[in-house]
């Protein structure tokens, strides 16, 4: 894989987020030497639906990579540097697709819970322990690491759902495909996934990390065909090379090799730099999660933490997530602070996460007593609860908006230390620190409070909100042979370490204390609220 003479080669890397693709050009030495972004609609339903449109997230891709490649004077020349193309995705999607790869209808996307009745009958059985038939629950376990969850958010109960709901279009469904899959296809032609994209569908045998199958009794089990699921292949491997259609669209050389897909979650791994086993990384985007690679496959089901087949071929890979954190951040400035709605500015500025930060630094640890629970859309870690909503708690007449704004940056955190506790119990040991990525790690003043509500030290990772860019990138050099594994976590920048302020650790203690029990306290009021209007 070279580049024009005298030029870097780069690798093509997208990174489609549900807020909309972003886009680099990635050098082997993890550099990144231009990126670009694109927003997308998210369409939120009755029910608990949540879909997108993947002709929108190719649109934009193109639009994004168009203006990656003409950012440079010299006019083609950066379109001549591309020598790979690699695609990451939010992960936990579903796209119901043509013979042809059109989609039939929208995405159903991982913020979904319609189909949460769908798995909950199929999970269950005679004798059940937590809704889960016991015989099916140990073969879950001892065959993928995991189960389904019942907040139905998998990708398995997408498909029943629209099995059950939308009978043609299940018919007419030639295959099902994870978002990056669907975009792997649009880029090669080709129906596949990797190892990492297709677990979060429970019905592989992962036992074999260098060898995951389909197992015929999981799809029974589960309610799936085997037919209408795509192929399997490794990951960091190439799966196609790029149709000359594809190509046009995008202004880059057909031909090119495009590798195997991976989910946001694996590729972030890589691009935090975070990659011996143990060695664990923070992510904040729209969702959250805490993760590191390790030597095992196993199971907490009560926590629902489990390690999967990794983006790095023979590695396994912790995988946990909260529902809302950014999230978090985009409702209290696109609704709590502004809105169409006559009440005050319309949007919120352009600069309404600086003046976020600002406002959020200001005011003492502990928001005057205000707490957040930052539940918007359920939660699936440390459980799995999709009738849960968010909350300001403790509000008086002497509350102000800054304590409110602090209380969901401190919220977020504490959601985060209820996270940390149930990873560190799964992997048996403390970590001392964190690498942080994500669009959240742009902000100093949310990477200290972690630092302080954590007690970790947190590593913010260089262009952090860059992370699933630079490891989609790094991962297509890997499966290109221009590196190997022990040359990508030097690819990898920390600008800047924040340390645990231990003057803030008693009130944030005794909150932490208080959030915990706020979930405890109030999740039989939320499913009775919620229960059937979520479902």
């Amino acid at each position: 894989m070279t580049a024009a003479s005298g030029e870097e080669s780069c690798i093509l890397a997208v990174d489609l987020g549900t807020g909309g693709p972003k886009v680099g050009l990635v050098t082997r030495q993890g550099r990144i030497v231009a990126h670009a972004k694109r927003p997308v609609s998210l369409r939120l339903l009755p029910g608990g639906g949540a879909e997108q449109d993947p002709c929108e997230w190719w649109q934009a891709t193109v639009e994004a990579t168009r203006q990656v490649l003409a950012a440079d004077a010299g006019g083609g020349a950066r379109a001549a540097r591309v020598v790979g193309v690699a695609c990451t995705a939010q992960w936990s999607g579903t796209v119901a697709c043509a013979a042809d790869g059109s989609p039939l209808r929208p995405a159903v996307i991982w913020m979904d819970s319609r189909g949460s009745a769908a798995i909950r009958r199929q999970t269950t059985g005679p004798v059940h322990v937590l809704g889960y038939d016991v015989r099916k629950a140990l073969r879950w376990i001892r065959l993928t690491g995991g189960a389904p969850g019942h907040s139905g958010k998998d990708p398995v109960a997408h498909i029943l759902w629209i099995h059950q709901t939308e009978p043609q279009v299940y018919r007419d469904t030639h295959v099902f495909l994870e978002p990056v899959d669907w975009m792997v296809h649009r880029l090669t032609g080709r129906f596949c996934a990797s190892y990492d994209s297709i677990v979060a569908h429970w019905v592989t045998d992962n036992r074999r990390i260098d060898a995951v199958r389909y197992d015929d009794t999981l799809l029974r089990w589960s309610g799936l065909e085997r037919s209408k699921l795509p192929e399997l292949v490794p990951p960091a491997s190439v799966v196609g090379a790029l149709t000359g259609q594809a190509a046009g669209e995008l202004g880059i050389a057909p031909g090119l090799p495009v590798s195997s897909g991976t989910g946001d979650v694996h590729s972030a791994a890589v691009g935090s730099g975070a990659l011996a086993d143990f060695d664990a990384h923070l992510y904040i985007g729209t969702s959250s999660w805490i993760s590191c690679h390790v030597p095992f496959k196993k199971t907490d089901p009560l926590r629902n933490v489990a390690s999967i087949p990794s983006a790095l071929p023979g590695r396994y890979l912790v995988a946990d997530e909260h529902e809302t954190a950014g999230a978090c951040l985009e409702f209290l400035a696109g609704t709590v602070l502004s809105g169409d709605d006559g009440l005050g500015p319309a949007s919120a500025p352009p600069d309404v996460y600086r003046r976020l930060d600002a406002v959020a630094e200001s005011v003492p640890a502990g928001a005057g007593g205000t707490l957040f629970t930052p539940w918007l859309n359920g939660e699936r870690s440390p459980v799995d609860d999709h009738t849960i909503r968010a909350g300001f708690h403790n509000l008086s007449l002497t509350t102000t908006r800054a304590q409110l704004v602090r209380a969901v940056y401190e919220g977020v955190a504490f959601n985060s230390r209820w996270l940390l506790r149930a990873v560190e119990h799964f992997v048996g040991r403390r970590f001392d620190s964190l690498a942080f990525v994500g669009g959240g790690a742009n902000s100093e003043v949310w990477a200290q409070i972690h630092a302080d509500v954590t007690g970790r030290r947190i590593r913010q990772v260089a262009d952090p909100v860059l992370a699933g860019v630079r490891g989609a990138g790094l991962l297509a050099w890997l499966a290109s042979g221009a590196l190997g594994l022990q040359d990508l976590a030097g690819a990898v920048d920390v600008c800047r370490t924040f340390e645990p302020d231990r003057t803030s650790r008693p009130v944030y203690d005794d909150h932490y204390r208080e959030f915990v029990s706020l979930y405890k306290r109030t999740r039989a009021i939320h499913r009775r609220l919620n229960g059937a209007a979520a479902r």
